[in-house]
């Protein structure tokens, strides 16, 4: 099925989309509300997506539910604050499950904690859609009930080597990553897409995300010859320490790799505005301002629509804008299915094409629970950060 943009992007421009695609259905109203699970760091070292994620889930939650509902329903968040820890992730999601009765999850939102809970939600095939890198999150036959809305680390991979190899044109890396799940398994992956194409990674580690002193790491990267540092962390405060290390040992290679090196904590923390300077993160279509300094038409109307309600400066857009997706996504599928039966909200995902959200396009299918197309990432200036977009990347079109 193809899916028009509006009917499906509930945003800032009023709530007239909302009953565009009749959301608002009394007759059919029942009395339980629909129960989201919203799995999330929201505290902890690893807690700068969810933050933004979640004032998208919110403004999302609170436009349906302005509107009327789904079927006359209204929407009800579940939320838990995993604090980045898998275990807590885990005792959450069986919360949800067991007690909370959810019908879908939203979450986790790292993959050190989705590695954790995929599993324990597969076993009920409760509904899950998340945002997670690592991937073998996704696996149809393991995992039937899981989607990824983001892009795989396979994706992003291909994109940040490609940027660092063909367009920098730079052949010696270091690639280090947190000490989590997700930093050690993106190390690797990340690793092994520079030597796919001839570069040579020189160095290769992990760093614990509260480690104060990070000289000894980066002189051995220098030592070691890197020209430019691939780094994988949503930690804004071990970012922060990476860029004044660099700035410190005026070694000035270019930084390259997850978005979190833009995001607005990482403006905060640093000790010197050009200490941000020459670090290139990848970022993604829709959220990236064009020639004439404007987003994607339908983004650029989300955005003005709720300028003073959604503080956009200190967090990044596609983390407001894909909280706002998800919740759209899984409010859409209760409406087309008839209700909140999980077969049949897995069902109907199973069945979407080219569905047109702020943050991307998604198509799923039985057989592919990757949503994220590769033609929606790009490469972005990480100090670019404007209502929480950024510009391309020099040489990136």
């Amino acid at each position: 099925m193809t899916i028009t943009r509006r009917g499906l992007t509930l945003g800032g421009a009023g709530l007239a989309a909302a009953s565009g695609i009749g959301l608002a259905a009394p007759a059919l109203a029942q009395s339980e509300p629909i129960r989201i699970g919203w799995l999330a760091a929201l505290t902890g070292p690893s807690s700068a997506p969810a933050i933004g994620f979640d004032r998208g889930v919110k403004h999302a939650v609170e436009t349906l539910n302005g509107a009327g509902g789904v079927r006359g329903r209204q929407l009800e968040l579940v939320v838990r604050d995993t604090q980045g820890d898998p275990t807590k992730a885990v005792n959450a999601a069986q919360e949800m499950i067991s007690r909370a009765r959810v019908h879908a999850i939203w979450g986790p939102t790292n993959s050190g904690e989705s590695l954790a809970v995929t599993p324990i939600m597969a076993r009920p095939r409760i509904p899950n859609i998340h945002p997670c890198f690592v991937d073998t999150l996704i696996d149809p036959v393991r995992f039937p009930n899981a989607f990824r809305m983001a892009p795989s680390n396979s994706q992003i991979d291909d994109a940040v080597s490609a940027y660092g190899v063909d367009i920098l044109k730079l052949k010696r890396f270091a690639v280090i990553g947190d000490t989590t799940g997700y930093g050690t398994t993106t190390v690797n992956s990340s690793s092994a897409s520079f030597l796919r194409r001839d570069a040579e990674v020189v160095y290769r580690g992990t760093i614990d995300a509260t480690q104060p002193d990070l000289t000894p790491d980066m002189l051995r990267m220098r030592n070691a010859g890197a020209q430019s540092i691939a780094i994988w962390t949503v930690s804004p405060g071990l970012i922060s320490r990476i860029m004044n290390t660099r700035a410190n040992l005026g070694w000035d290679v270019p930084l390259i790799g997850h978005p979190a090196m833009g995001s607005g904590e990482v403006g905060q923390l640093i000790a010197k505005p050009e200490n941000w300077q020459k670090t290139y993160i990848l970022g993604f279509k829709n959220c990236s301002y064009g020639a004439d300094g404007k987003l994607p038409a339908h983004v650029q109307a989300f955005v003005d629509g709720v300028r003073g309600r959604i503080n956009l400066e200190d967090t990044t857009l596609w983390w407001v804008a894909a909280g706002v997706d998800a919740i759209n996504i899984i409010a859409k599928a209760v409406q087309e299915s008839g209700g909140t039966d999980p077969a049949a909200i897995i069902g109907f995902w199973n069945s979407v094409r080219s569905y047109p959200g702020l943050y991307a396009s998604y198509t799923w299918s039985v057989e592919n629970h990757n949503g994220l197309p590769q033609g929606d990432l790009v490469m972005s200036e990480a100090n670019s950060l404007r209502q929480g977009a950024y510009r391309l990347a020099p040489g990136y079109t």
